[in-house]
């Protein structure tokens, strides 16, 4: 039977559940919303979508190499909020005690990460199921590899990039050099939206051949591509996903370990996350943990 790895983009998870969820707040006045969000996402998904490996992926603090490319790259974000940040590392925690592999990779995104998993495993014969709303991850969807939407219940193989964007996985990175993406503040063609550029991709298929028979684009649109022809490379390179990232760690290595029991009790008895709590029962009452394949 052919191995299934689960990668879980945490950091669209926590985004998500931060303003998906109420203003949880322990009694002693701990923010705990966005750490009850992503951990019940996480329980239900895990259990809806059991695999043989799986990790969870946040960003690292800091900077990535798309700031040095471009240094605007996501300056029309505002700052993350103090309430955000502080459950973090409690999220992290939790995840740990369940057992759940987690990666943190300095100075590129969670994506990278996720890009460079799925590439890998798709060399090892692993399918992979890719768990976020992030549009750029479609650019990975291919013949092992699918991209799930866990806040809308929606599953994109090939066929459904195609159906959702117009264009085939392979066709996303050109896409989204085209339109460009306001909310990572990258710049694409002025007034060039999804219908222009996918029919450009239709036509020319790459954009390569299309910068080639850029002379042959009409009107003020093709105006606009010809003015931001020394702009696409820039826009290319941000919009593009890793997927050579070092890492100390395959595919393989991916195995969730046995719950941390007593840490899972300290942690929800702190966050007054009860009936999580209640689940553990006595000291020798496992946790429900994720349920993998039977593999031959």
């Amino acid at each position: 039977m052919t191995k299934k790895l689960v990668l879980v983009d945490g950091s669209s998870y926590l985004y998500r559940a931060y303003h998906a969820m109420p203003d949880l707040t322990t009694s002693s006045g701990e923010t705990t919303g966005a750490i009850y969000g992503v951990i019940n996402m996480l329980r239900r998904q895990l259990k809806e979508h059991p695999s043989d490996y799986l990790v969870v992926v946040f960003d690292a603090p800091g900077k990535t190499f798309r700031d040095d490319i471009y240094p605007d790259y996501k300056s029309n974000r505002p700052p993350m909020p103090d309430d955000l940040r502080a459950q973090i590392a409690p999220t992290h925690d939790v995840i740990q005690a369940m057992g759940i592999p987690l990666l943190s990779v300095a100075a590129v995104e969670a994506d990278d990460v996720i890009g460079t998993l799925s590439t890998t495993a798709s060399a090892m014969s692993i399918d992979t199921d890719i768990m976020s709303g992030d549009k750029d991850l479609a650019q990975l969807v291919g013949k092992r590899v699918r991209l799930i939407d866990s806040m809308k219940g929606e599953t994109y193989d090939t066929a459904g990039i195609k159906s959702r964007f117009g264009v085939a996985p392979e066709q996303i990175v050109d896409y989204l050099t085209l339109v460009g993406d306001a909310v990572d503040n990258v710049p694409g063609v002025p007034k060039v939206g999804p219908k222009t550029a996918t029919r450009w991709l239709e036509t020319y298929r790459t954009l390569d051949n299309l910068v080639a028979h850029a002379e042959d684009i009409k009107g003020k649109v093709g105006d606009n591509l010809r003015q931001f022809l020394e702009q696409l490379p820039v826009s290319r390179q941000l919009v593009t996903i890793k997927t050579d990232v070092e890492l100390d760690v395959t595919p393989k290595d991916l195995i969730q370990s046995t719950p941390d029991e007593d840490r899972l009790r300290a942690l929800f008895s702190r966050l007054e996350f009860k009936t999580w709590l209640s689940e553990l029962g006595g000291t020798n009452t496992p946790i429900r943990s994720h349920q993998r394949l039977t593999t031959q």
